[in-house]
């Protein structure tokens, strides 16, 4: 009784690469016509890319007559469409259920996406994707407050008047402190970095050409 009902409930759960690839193939289709391009002209944004797919390719696969795409297509197909691969396989706010692996039932799209970026789940390599996520947000506050500060020191050197002077200097330390606030923390990262690969793996640079800009030249962060 027990096996028939295992049957029965595996009937019900769809077959996963017809699944995975229906998703894909429609999302690619959505994003085309979103961007008002022909079957065709996206075939020459992949050339241009240096990774020629077909137009016959595109079109067998959004029609479904396709059952099979490769990694690399993926990957040059987000490309040419000015999105990411992961948002091809799991179309975020456009289809809310995914099927994440065989002989499992749909989920939902968020849910898997997570999975898929790392961002859910244990273990160093959840870790590792958290601190790698970490790093870029760090380097954009970073180049951000270096921007700023250079900005500002520009505006006081110009200023005649010696109240908006002040103001800009102001406003420059604010930067710096920003900037090495971003460099602390980015310095924090990578030692977790490290500690994850282990010593002898090599771990994203830290911001020493930002920070030697500090007028001061005392900050090499």
């Amino acid at each position: 009784m027990d096996s028939f009902e295992d049957e029965e409930e595996s009937d019900d759960v769809p077959e996963w690469t017809t699944h995975v690839m229906a998703t894909l193939a429609a999302e690619v289709r959505r994003r085309r016509k979103e961007r008002g391009m022909s079957a065709q002209e996206l075939a020459d944004a992949c050339s241009a890319i240096g990774h020629p797919i077909p137009r016959n390719v595109i079109a067998n696969m959004e029609s479904g007559r396709r059952s099979v795409l490769p990694l690399v297509d993926v990957i040059v197909l987000a490309e040419a469409l000015g999105t990411h691969p992961a948002l091809l396989i799991y179309p975020l706010g456009h289809v809310s259920e995914v099927q994440r692996l065989p002989l499992q039932h749909p989920t939902a799209t968020w849910d898997a996406m997570s999975w898929f970026t790392g961002e859910s789940g244990f273990g160093l390599d959840a870790a590792l994707v958290r601190a790698f996520r970490a790093k870029g947000r760090q380097e954009s506050a970073a180049f951000n407050a270096w921007n700023d500060m250079r900005s500002h020191h520009d505006a006081a050197r110009r200023a005649t008047d010696p109240a908006r002077r002040e103001e800009a200097e102001r406003d420059a330390d604010q930067a710096i402190k920003r900037l090495k606030a971003a460099a602390a923390s980015l310095r924090t990262t990578r030692s977790r970095i490290q500690r994850i690969l282990g010593p002898t793996v090599s771990v994203p640079p830290g911001l020493e050409t930002l920070t030697a800009d500090i007028p001061d030249g005392k900050d090499s962060i």
